[in-house]
């Protein structure tokens, strides 16, 4: 997958018209004070030190990012702050760096490591799980490391030199960098004000969407913890916003404070309800996730643009209420294969369930998507269900308006026409 070709529409694009995959730079959000994004921020501060850097991007695309700052100053970096370990933020500082420079201190929360030595430990479940992500192909994650345009995973090449815990208050250049700890997106989340040039860096804490509090495949998020963050981040009163994905907000403080606000009420929302319907006797998780009914919001920030608001509901499930779904069957599941021709036989074989699927397609999408997930898993080999159970899934991936939700019912369609039922 090439990242920039797929989001390459968006570059030049104005930050008034910004978007999740909002591309562009260098915007100057105060004096000497630079954003720039290609997929996800960065955000350069000139000091008398050298430049303070918040954030590096993907490695890939770290030299697009480098060349927007160093369009502006040929300072060295003094110091980078990463806002979380993710890829698209942690893995691209050594394009930053000029010539014969001293190595920078590097400042990240004490939680990073940890996260670094998981992604080397699982490092062919995570290439799997982002070719179906971010829209690879099925045979993308079997390639090897950087297949389809994925990272290595493991730590990155220049890894934090400086950890903290709760907070830590950095001074460069006649400059204060307030970094705070927040559990939000990741374990390790930190968000960064300036508050001499009143510039916030809240990472993937704001992304123009839906706030990526749900994803279904990756490790647990903390929508609570990041509704209260986004408050204490709106009480500085920053008056430029440069996010952690889309463009940034320049000299607008009453916009930067709505902004935030609305998503911590979304997030506060979400989990009330949640946790109320977990309250209702402990239901199974999918009825909990049908009685939670989401907020109806219009701002531009708040579309399900990458993550889902439905998801969310599912890692506030996960976090208080454990793995088990509630479905006394599910505690101790048979073999999907055996559960899905027994299923296949009571309704005439595969290709007739598959049929089913393909009937019910129009009016109740969620239960056909159910019927030819065991169609499919009943008779893999099955040529004609192959080819009903994929345009299933690609009608139902051209419906959705996440980017996740697309990618991973692209990716299960690309799966059927393999015969390959996830496995």
């Amino acid at each position: 997958m090439d990242i920039l070709g797929r989001f390459g529409r968006y570059v030049g694009k104005s930050p008034e018209e910004a978007t999740f995959y909002w591309t562009g730079g260098p915007v100057e959000l105060a004096e000497r004070t630079w954003f720039g994004s290609a997929f996800s921020g960065v955000t350069a501060f000139d000091t008398e030190a050298g430049v303070v850097l918040v954030d590096s991007g993907l490695k890939k695309v770290a030299p697009m990012l480098a060349s927007m700052i160093r369009s502006r100053t040929r300072a060295p970096i003094h110091t980078a702050i990463f806002t979380q370990g993710h890829v698209d933020h942690a893995f691209g500082l050594e394009a930053f760096l000029v010539e014969g420079q001293a190595p920078p201190q590097v400042v990240g929360h004490r939680a990073m490591p940890a996260r670094f030595a998981r992604y080397q430990a699982t490092e062919g479940h995570n290439r799997a799980i982002n070719a179906r992500q971010f829209g690879g192909t099925v045979r993308d994650h079997e390639a090897g490391p950087n297949a389809g345009g994925y990272e290595t995973f493991g730590p990155p090449a220049l890894p934090p030199t400086v950890l903290y815990d709760r907070r830590v208050d950095l001074s460069v250049g006649g400059l204060t960098f307030e970094v705070h700890h927040c559990r939000g997106e990741t374990d390790d989340h930190s968000f960064v004000f300036c508050p001499e040039r009143s510039v916030l860096c809240p990472g993937d804490l704001f992304i123009w969407a839906m706030p990526n509090a749900g994803n279904p495949q990756k490790v647990q998020r903390y929508p609570w913890e990041w509704a209260a963050g986004l408050r204490a981040m709106a009480a500085l009163g920053a008056r430029s916003l440069a996010p952690g994905h889309g463009g940034p907000v320049v000299d607008d403080p009453e916009r930067v404070k709505q902004m935030l606000l609305s998503t911590a009420e979304v997030l506060e929302d979400i989990v009330a309800q949640t946790l109320a319907a977990m309250n209702q006797g402990s239901p199974p998780h999918v009825d909990i996730v049908h009685a939670v009914r989401l907020p109806e919001r219009d701002e531009p920030w708040l579309r399900n643009t990458y993550d889902d608001a439905e998801f969310i509901i599912r890692n506030v499930i996960r976090y208080f209420g454990g793995w088990w779904s509630g479905r006394p069957s599910e505690l101790k599941p048979p073999p999907r294969a055996a559960l899905a021709r027994e299923i296949a036989d009571l309704a005439g074989g595969a290709v007739a369930l598959a049929e089913r699927a393909r009937a019910l397609a129009g009016s109740d999408v969620r239960v056909a998507c159910s019927l030819a997930d065991h169609a499919l898993e009943a008779a893999p080999e099955d040529e004609a269900v192959r080819a009903i159970v994929a345009a299933i899934y690609r009608e139902r991936s051209a419906s959705e308006t996440g980017l996740m939700a697309q990618n991973l019912f692209a990716s299960a369609a690309a799966y059927a026409e393999e015969g390959r039922p996830y496995r």
